[in-house]
């Protein structure tokens, strides 16, 4: 059972070490002063907690700063000390501006331009007055000891670079000049480390500190992924190390939820936590967000090219109009329940405000919950990569070959690509664990060896395999499918192809290409159905004999216009991927979907037609073998 110490004062407690507190409840609790030092806390909830220093410390502090302040005005020598020191920092402010080091530098030269002009005021003292005030040693140690620890700290210290880093982000935010922030991130390093709380080293990961206080608190080392710190406060006055919330704008991000029309183009982002956040119109251009939490976030139009999305968890996200070039999701990334009406697949630009819309029909959307189906790639992929002298039937053996010999990849092809003049990709999903290197060797050498037959041998082995037969016909239409794109001014390679996995509202999404015509739909729809198993009886027929008989009316119907004919084939398709997991919740709405658009294909034809009656009598046993009648 999860400890509670839920509105408790626990100022000075020591929890370092503690691996019992995951879960815990530190909600409204007084932490100033505890130390959490290494601790597992996962989960634990510190909404509105109070950390920071305990009051004594705040009272020393407050004390040491009256009695500096009265020091430096009580003799004008004091004031000329001040002075000098100040026009010190003021060069190393102009210095900072082309080079860190230098800044650094002026840390020293302080130091040492201090200890002359204390020596110096200390003889002055001697000769004019016949002996030293203690006021001038005061006045001039104090800064001249001051400037020193500060350089040694800088120096030697191994959280200097967190001191530096931190500094440097509040000169570029124009919040302070450099000297003053390295100054005053040391003052709070010093503070922090002895009398503040402490999370250094602690495991923070899913904790919640929405609207804690969280001034003079130390979070150095600390694991941060998927924290929230929503509403928190005084956030920019404690100690974030080398984390996400180094960046000012960060900071601002993770405490407001609001992120609508700002750049975080190349920000390591990993294991932040944005859930609910408004991100519409946002850049994330380069940005890691892995393992980030986006939950309902809306990323309506943002722009998402080349992020890396490795377990970033999207459940719920708005992702309508976003662009998605590149974008990095791998299949760890959670896009369940994602809603998107449609998305393009390159950034905008002013000739094409619209770059490859998906779906490419204007006037379509992505039903609820299609956009995972649709858009997530298949990521444990078995790429054949053919670089020249392309032959069709050597290539669509072989892979037979392939998949007879090693059933247990579960070898099924996706996709296929053309790169550049006689170059083609042919992409296959693989089981999981299986060894791509070992496939991708025998599939070359079984391929090289059929290449070499003469094509009255090649014809032999085709001859009586339909699979081989419709492969080697995809391939070369592919092949023939000359198309180009260009990316800012520069012509790449020719890509085109055909999309194996997808539906007839994402034709080519993996290409950048679309289906050309019939007979390519058809070897689309022929390979989707010789991977759907055989009807167990041969008096009962199963989907795949259904959607065989259904294909065939298709084809040769002669009521059916071309166009019509090749939109009816592509839902024929998307019944035969749906026919793999035919118990499926989501297979079933898309089956739902596909027959409802057959119907509707079939209604404009006379009711005398062999197709309206095929349909009638086929689209019902269909549809019970989906469950769905």
């Amino acid at each position: 059972m999860a400890l509670d110490f839920s509105g408790q004062n626990l100022r000075g407690r020591n929890f370092k070490g503690r691996q019992d507190l995951a879960g815990a409840n530190f909600s409204y609790a007084d932490i100033r002063g505890a130390n959490f030092t290494n601790a597992n806390l996962t989960g634990v909830n510190f909404s509105h907690a109070k950390a920071g220093l305990q009051q004594s410390w705040v009272i020393s502090a407050a004390l040491v700063t009256a009695f500096l302040v009265l020091s430096a005005l009580s003799k004008s020598v004091i004031v000329a000390l001040i002075i000098a020191s100040l026009v010190v920092i003021n060069v190393a402010m102009v210095a900072s501006r082309y080079s860190w080091a230098v800044a650094l530098t002026a840390n020293l030269v302080l130091t040492i331009a201090g200890s002359i002009a204390l020596v110096l005021a200390l003889i002055i003292s001697a000769v004019v007055t016949g002996s030293i005030s203690f006021d001038v040693i005061l006045a001039g140690a104090v800064p001249v000891v001051l400037a020193f620890l500060g350089f040694i700290y800088l120096a030697v210290v191994g959280s200097r670079g967190a001191i530096i880093s931190t500094a440097r982000a509040r000169v570029e935010a124009g919040i302070v000049p450099f000297s003053i922030a390295i100054a005053d991130e040391c003052l709070k390093t010093a503070i922090t480390n002895t009398g503040g709380t402490s999370f250094r080293i602690a495991d923070l990961t899913d904790a919640n500190f929405t609207a804690a206080t969280l001034k003079n608190t130390n979070f150095g080392s600390a694991n941060v992924t998927n924290t929230c710190w929503f509403k928190a406060k005084k956030l920019d006055r404690a100690r974030v190390g080398a984390t996400y919330l180094e960046k000012p704008q960060v900071r601002e991000l993770v405490i407001t939820g609001q992120g609508k029309d700002k750049k975080f183009d190349g920000l390591s982002l990993r294991g932040v936590n944005l859930q609910a956040a408004n991100l519409a119109d946002a850049s994330f251009i380069g940005t890691d967000l892995s393992e980030a939490s986006l939950q309902d976030a809306d990323l309506s139009r943002a722009k998402l090219k080349q992020t890396q999305l490795d377990a970033t968890d999207l459940t719920g996200a708005t992702l309508t109009g976003a662009f998605i070039e590149d974008w990095g999701i791998t299949n760890t990334t959670k896009l369940h329940g994602v809603r998107c009406e449609y998305v393009f697949m390159r950034l905008p630009t002013k000739e094409d405000p619209d770059p490859l819309r998906k779906p490419d029909n204007k006037k379509e959307v992505f039903e609820d919950g299609d956009f995972a189906d649709f858009i997530q790639p298949i990521f444990d992929t078995l790429d054949l990569y053919h670089n020249q002298g392309v032959d069709p039937r050597a290539v669509a053996i072989a892979f037979k070959n392939l998949t007879q010999n090693h059933p247990e990849a579960e070898l099924e092809i996706v996709a296929m690509e053309k790169r550049g003049d006689d170059k083609i990709l042919l992409r296959a999903k693989t089981a999981p664990g299986s060894d791509k290197s070992e496939l991708s060797a025998e599939y070359f050498d079984d391929y090289n060896q059929l290449k070499a037959l003469s094509q009255s041998q090649q014809a032999l082995l085709i001859e009586k395999d339909s699979y081989i037969s419709d492969l080697k016909n995809m391939i070369t239409t592919v092949l023939q499918q000359p198309k180009s794109y260009t990316q800012g001014n520069t012509i790449m390679s020719d890509i085109s192809g055909i999309n194996i996995q997808g539906s007839s509202n994402v034709s080519g999404i993996a290409g950048g290409g679309s289906v050309a015509n019939l007979g390519t739909i058809s070897g689309n729809v022929n390979i989707a159905l010789n991977q759907l198993p055989d009807s167990p009886s041969a008096d009962k027929p199963g989907i795949k004999e259904l959607l065989t008989q259904l294909q065939e009316a298709i084809s040769q119907s002669s009521d059916l216009p071309d166009e019509e004919k090749a939109e009816a084939l592509e839902q024929v398709q998307t019944l035969a991927e749906a026919g793999k997991n035919p118990q499926e919740s989501t297979k079933q709405k898309t089956a739902k979907t596909a027959i409802t658009m057959l119907k509707g294909i079939f209604s404009s034809l006379p009711a005398i037609a062999s197709l309206v009656e095929a349909g009638n009598k086929l689209l019902p046993a269909i549809a019970k073998l989906f469950s769905l009648g």
